[in-house]
């Protein structure tokens, strides 16, 4: 099925992943609202929710809307999710994409960052799900994507950064029962998560720097996969957490150097992956961002 004609809400979307995703959704169509908080550009993090909007209208047939919204602000949501109606008719699709990560021990996390993770990533989530579900439930086609990991509980994945793992979990978590709460409504609800790290500015600037880049994807290879699940039934196709790279091989796809920086001969895996995931992978993976 074509996004074309749908009305896509995404939480964040300034730059990165988010803005890849965007992008991808409306050249196939699908009008696409962007609820983010960078009025201003920032040294370290490029792009704006209005040069975000800029690109997406020039990626495709779809058309976009950027609005100021800081989805820790229950009336702002409020706000964002009734003028993407009033621009749009209603939504088809909720991409829960904002995140905040602060990779710091117990002793080196400061509460005020702990809550910053927990309100943007699990609550915002929720918040953003909750105000979205009046609109997807008159949708033929509604889904929700989180941009979150498979629910892996070896301990590997706290030790380091528990504030962290407890908020990104907690967004794993509202796929794992809204999928089910959601399903007599016929509303897909599914996590999104790369196999490798992503080439963006926040994993540039918190795990290392530009050189970074030789050992991650593009995100271009999430818009792919995020795209190919939301074309899918969402009466056939929710509670499922999803593997970039393992989405893309079920649709056929078996190159992926398309998705790789030039000259790049090894890449990372990104948290949370389970061992399992590369046990099936063909692909050469160093071991060791967690």
């Amino acid at each position: 099925m074509s996004l074309a004609g749908k009305t896509l809400f995404m939480s964040g979307g300034s730059r990165g992943i988010g803005l890849a995703i965007a992008k991808r959704a409306a050249a196939e169509g699908a009008n696409v609202a962007i609820a983010a908080k960078t009025a201003e550009p920032h040294p370290k993090l490029p792009g704006t929710v209005y040069t975000a909007a800029d690109e997406i209208n020039t990626a495709g047939a779809g058309k976009a809307l950027g609005l100021l919204c800081d989805i820790r602000h229950e009336d702002q949501v409020e706000g964002a999710i009734a003028a993407t109606v009033d621009a749009f008719g209603g939504i088809d699709i909720c991409i829960n994409n904002a995140s905040a990560i602060s990779l710091t021990d117990t002793s080196n996390t400061p509460m005020k960052r702990y809550d910053l993770m927990n309100e943007v990533n699990t609550r915002g989530t929720y918040l953003v799900s909750q105000k979205a579900l009046p609109f997807l439930q008159k949708s033929s086609h509604g889904h929700i994507l989180n941009l979150s990991p498979p629910l892996d509980m070896n301990p590997k994945w706290f030790k380091n950064h528990v504030a962290y793992t407890i908020a990104k979990y907690g967004m794993s978590l509202c796929v794992l029962g809204m999928a089910e709460e959601f399903r007599k409504m016929n509303i897909a609800v599914n996590a999104l998560w790369p196999l490798t790290a992503i080439d963006t500015a926040a994993v540039r600037n918190v795990i290392g720097d530009e050189r970074m880049a030789l050992m991650c994807r593009k995100p271009e290879i999430m818009a792919d996969a995020a795209v190919a699940i939301l074309r899918r039934d969402p009466s056939q196709c929710t509670g499922h957490f999803f593997i970039d790279e393992e989405v893309l091989r079920a649709e056929g796809v078996s190159d992926f150097s398309v998705y790789q920086h030039e000259g790049a001969t090894e890449l990372m895996a990104d948290f949370f992956i389970p061992d399992d995931v590369f046990e099936r992978s063909p692909t050469n993976i160093v071991h060791g961002i967690g």
